[in-house]
Formats: C-alpha cells, sequence, structure tokens
C-alpha cells in the first residue's frame, strides 16, 4: 500500500478525532458559577449567555468540521483531485496557467462548500447573541472584496512560486522563501493605506480628553504616534478590538468604535500601554523573524517532495506536477502544522503577559487593566473558564482570569 496514502489518511482521522474530544472537553469545563473575580462584572444572565455562545459554537465547530473533513475525504477517495486535474489540463497550457486553474478550481469548491456555513455564523450565532451587525449586502461584497484581492494579489504571487520550482533548480526553494518574505514585508508596509480601507473606514479621532490622554501616555514612554484612528467595527460587529497599524515613524493605533463606547479613557490607555508593551519587547519583529523561518523551512521541505510520484499516486494521480505537488504536500505537512502552531501559541501567550506587565509597570494602573480585560470578556462573551488542554493547544493569549491573577501577583 502507498505510505504517503496511509501517513496522510493516518494523520487526518488521529487529528480529527483529536480535536473533537478536545472540543468536548472545553464545554464539559464550563463552570456553572460565576468565578469570583468577575462577580462585579457578569450577573447571573450574562455568565450564563456566555456559557451558552461558547456551547452554541464549539457544536456549531463540530458540525463545520465534520462536514468539511468527510467532504475531504469522500472527495480525496472518489478521485476528486484527479478529476479537477484533467480538468485544468483540458485547456492545454503550460504548468503554471494548468497550476492555476487547478488551485483556484480547488479554491473555489472550498469556498462554495464554506459558504452556507459563514452564513449560518453571522446571520444565526452572531445575530442570536447579539453580536452580529453586517448586512447581507456588507457580506458578499466583503467576499467579492476578498476574491479581487485574491486574485490581484495571490495569483502573480502562486506563478511566481510555480515558475521558481519549474526553472531555478536545486535553489527554487530559496528564491520562493526570499520572495516571499520581500512581498509580506511589503504587504506590512502597505496594507494599512491601501487594503484596510476597502474592508473598513478610519477616521482620526476627535480632539478632546480621550486623545490628550493617549497622546501624553506614548510620549511618556517615548513611543511616537502619527495618527489615532477610530474604526467603525460596529459595521459588522459589536465585539471590540484594537492593534497597531506601520513601522518606524508611522506608527498609528487603530481602535474599533465599538471599544471606545465600551470602555473609560483609562481603561483605552491601559489598552494602548499593553500594545507599546509588544513593541517594547520587540515581539512584533520576533513574530515575523519566527514566521519567516518558518516559511524557509516549509519551502525547503516542500522543494524535497517536488514530483513526487508516490505523493501524486496517494491522490490516485498518474503525471506528476509542482501545483499538485505543492497541495498535497500541504495536506501531508498538517501535522506539522499543528505542533508548530502549538509553539507559536506558547511562544504568544508568553508575549501577553509580558505585555500585561509593561502596561501596569508604565501606566502605574494596575486596576484599569484588570478592569479593561474584564469589561472585553463581558462585551464578547469570552469563556472564563476554558480546559486547559484546550488553552494549551489553540489559545494564542492565555486566559482572561490568568492574565488577571499574573497582574495581581505584580502588586505583591
Amino acid at each position: 500500500m502507498n505510505p504517503y496514502f496511509v501517513f496522510i489518511l493516518a494523520a487526518m482521522v488521529a487529528t480529527f478525532l483529536f480535536d473533537t474530544v478536545v472540543s468536548i472537553l472545553n464545554m464539559k469545563a464550563l463552570e456553572p458559577k460565576v468565578p469570583q473575580e468577575f462577580s462585579d462584572t457578569f450577573d447571573a444572565e450574562a455568565y450564563s449567555r456566555s456559557q451558552e455562545y461558547t456551547r452554541v459554537h464549539t457544536r456549531f465547530g463540530l458540525l463545520s468540521g465534520t462536514v468539511s473533513f468527510v467532504g475531504l475525504l469522500l472527495f480525496w477517495l472518489l478521485g476528486g483531485f484527479a478529476t479537477v486535474d484533467t480538468f485544468a489540463r483540458s485547456y492545454g497550457y503550460g504548468e503554471i496557467v494548468t497550476g492555476l486553474i487547478f488551485i483556484a478550481s480547488l479554491m473555489l469548491a472550498n469556498s462554495v462548500i464554506s459558504l452556507p456555513f459563514s452564513l449560518y455564523h453571522t446571520f444565526v450565532i452572531e445575530e442570536k447573541f447579539g453580536f452580529n451587525k453586517t448586512t447581507l449586502l456588507t457580506f458578499f461584497a466583503d467576499r467579492l472584496k476578498g476574491l479581487l484581492l485574491g486574485i490581484i494579489i495571490g495569483v502573480p504571487l502562486l506563478t511566481c512560486i510555480l515558475w521558481f520550482f519549474e526553472s531555478a533548480g536545486t535553489l527554487a526553494w530559496l528564491w520562493c522563501w526570499c520572495g516571499v518574505t520581500v512581498f509580506t514585508l511589503i504587504a506590512q508596509f502597505l496594507a494599512p493605506t491601501l487594503i484596510m480601507p476597502l474592508f473598513n473606514k478610519f477616521t482620526p479621532i476627535e480632539e478632546g480628553e480621550l486623545k490628550n490622554a493617549l497622546l501624553h501616555y506614548a510620549q511618556s514612554v517615548n513611543f511616537p504616534l502619527t495618527g489615532i484612528y477610530i474604526i467603525d467595527g460596529s459595521k459588522r460587529s459589536n465585539k471590540s478590538n484594537a492593534f497597531f497599524t506601520g513601522f518606524g515613524k508611522n506608527k498609528r493605533i487603530a481602535l474599533y468604535d465599538t471599544l471606545v463606547q465600551n470602555h473609560t479613557t483609562d481603561e483605552l490607555v491601559a489598552i494602548l500601554a499593553h500594545e507599546v508593551g509588544h513593541y517594547k519587547h520587540k515581539h512584533i519583529v520576533q513574530s515575523m523573524v519566527l514566521s519567516f523561518l518558518q516559511s524557509g523551512i516549509l519551502f525547503f521541505m516542500l522543494s524535497l517532495f517536488m514530483n513526487n510520484s508516490e505523493l501524486s499516486a496517494a491522490f490516485y494521480i498518474e503525471q506528476t506536477s509542482i501545483y499538485a505537488s505543492i497541495v498535497f504536500f500541504s495536506l501531508m505537512y498538517s501535522p506539522m502544522s499543528e505542533i508548530l502552531g502549538i509553539l507559536f501559541n506558547m511562544f504568544s501567550r508568553k508575549n501577553e503577559f509580558e505585555a500585561d506587565s509593561y502596561a501596569v509597570r508604565t501606566t502605574h494602573n494596575a486596576q484599569s487593566m484588570i478592569q479593561a480585560l474584564k469589561r472585553l470578556s463581558a462585551n464578547n462573551l469570552s469563556n472564563l473558564t476554558p480546559h486547559p488542554l484546550h488553552v494549551f493547544l489553540n489559545y494564542s493569549h492565555p486566559p482572561v482570569l490568568t492574565r488577571i491573577q499574573a497582574i495581581r501577583a505584580l502588586q505583591v
């Protein structure tokens, strides 16, 4: 029996079953009583609602995950990849164009299958819990914009990768790595001004107490900001967020309008301080470097399996190709991706603790940081008691109760 077939099938089944068990454990970890720390933020009704939100989300994730898993398995075992390959080759184009047709067809099929789940999640689940503010027009406009961006950005990038592997010999992986790295860096600079405004409106913050407080804090820690913007996040959801855009002297902070509406000035300063903490501890640079290293390893490993006849045969394709090798390698690589994801999450959680610590030390206001975390949890109906294994595997941020306990420990 084909060893690649056995390995990939076993990895897919094991991952699916393991993720299912972890999700069930996470639901069972829900505590019926509000944790004492949150007694001033969650009343019984709000806490019950947050638990129900977790249950509904988890069950929906199990359903959609099962459909995705079974669909992929049937597509594979019934020769779907071979059928799409035959379709792509029927136009008689060269390797690159045929590869674009092959990959685009798979992505289009996946988008069509996932569309009903996206609609249900947005207009049923999020609507039920009072989060959804998206209209059908905005929903489909976002997807159309995403499709156009995928064509404008993704097609040239994929074309370059296919061309390098076709023409650059044994060092193709290195050229791909360099090309993707340069592209990513350029995108980091262009996204705030060219891409993000396609989806959200960025409005300079009005003069007043909040702007003055944020600028005063930034100046106190020698963190120049060229702009503070309010994003119309409420156009799509009542959930809150904040993030930095830009590099060097062009750093900007973007605050969701829902965040500004739901938090006090001191809490918003604490949130800004947390984000500044990431910058001061060089977390952003470290994460980018790790991401670049990961992509380099990925391209090198891909080169080892390029045009592998046994790998293609595992998916019932007789004629090897660069584009099919990329798709099949991504499926074979998924167990390693899961492991790397766990390591990245561990690194991210460590960074969150450091950023919290920085915020407390520089604002001298631990209570505002704590209150901001509590209010965010209440507004977003966060799960206050996730299962430790679920946290270990999937959380990029520590559970909010753990973060608060760590902040209180700083005051001892």
